[in-house]
């Protein structure tokens, strides 16, 4: 199941990585939808556990609510973080399909300003609605977790330092030519980022795509190189925790981070 979009990505690297090129944006993503809907369910699994209630949430020790399958940020008014906010892009790519969202989910701004308003209108009509058109389009969930993630690598390679980016490209392949190694970049991105915002480091340092692409040993194609990104981002998530600050308490997800991180060793079900 590799990504036809990697031939692109070659000729991109190729011609020194250009942004702008544009056959960056042309390719396909080469998924059939059966293994997009295989994708789409790995992930609503990975985030929640596959539940309905899952797909609004607001976790312990977060600013801002999390929705859908991919658990795409809303940040509420006046609050401006330091992690790419996904929700106001879904809603537009849904409006582009002629999704049709419920009214709540079009308003800019979450409105829900704290966690505690948040749980006590959990069970509201309109949370209910949400969840409701949510569980009705997991595939257009998928299909732009797919796209971000497609768009995402012409934009790493462009960040990533000159002498780092045909490792980064190399290793891409080798992860990409198998179908857990295609979930896994594909995930990846939409839980942790691609790995290029400056806003998304401790320390001067990131813990994207980029970074676990960065940070891969030596190793095959296929299956060892699927184990070894796993490998790679539960070290660049153990990083990014040492590195935060003690107050966000990130420590207490590291598990369940590497919970997740190590189903890309796993052929995809």
């Amino acid at each position: 199941m590799k990504l036809h979009y990697l031939i692109l990505i070659a000729s991109l690297a190729s011609s020194a990585c250009v942004p702008g090129n544009p056959q960056a944006g042309e390719a396909s993503s080469g998924l059939t939808e059966t293994q997009k809907a295989a994708i789409g369910k790995k992930i609503w699994q990975n985030e929640s556990g596959g539940k309905v209630d899952g797909l609004t949430a607001w976790n312990v020790g977060e600013e801002f609510p999390s929705l859908g399958i991919g658990h795409f940020i809303w940040y509420p008014s006046g609050f401006n973080g330091k992690f790419k906010e996904s929700w106001p892009d879904f809603i537009a790519y849904a409006n582009s399909k002629g999704a049709n969202p419920p009214t709540i989910a079009k308003v800019a701004d979450s409105p829900w300003n704290t966690r505690a308003e948040f749980l006590k209108d959990f069970r509201s009509p309109e949370m209910n609605g949400l969840r409701n058109w949510l569980a009705a389009t997991v595939n257009l969930q998928t299909d732009f977790i797919v796209e971000r993630s497609r768009a995402a690598f012409p934009k790493i390679l462009a960040a990533a330092p000159p002498t780092e980016r045909s490792k980064i490209l190399a290793n891409y392949h080798k992860v990409a030519s198998t179908s857990q190694g295609t979930y896994a970049l594909i995930d990846y991105i939409n839980f942790k980022g691609d790995g290029t915002s400056q806003t998304e480091k401790y320390k001067g340092q990131g813990w994207g795509l980029l970074q676990v692409l960065g940070g891969m040993e030596d190793v095959g194609s296929g299956p060892a190189a699927a184990k070894e990104f796993s490998a790679s981002a539960k070290r660049i998530l153990s990083r990014r925790i040492q590195n935060s600050p003690p107050q966000r308490g990130e420590a207490r997800w590291e598990e369940g981070w590497h919970n997740r991180c190590d189903t890309y060793a796993k052929a995809l079900e």
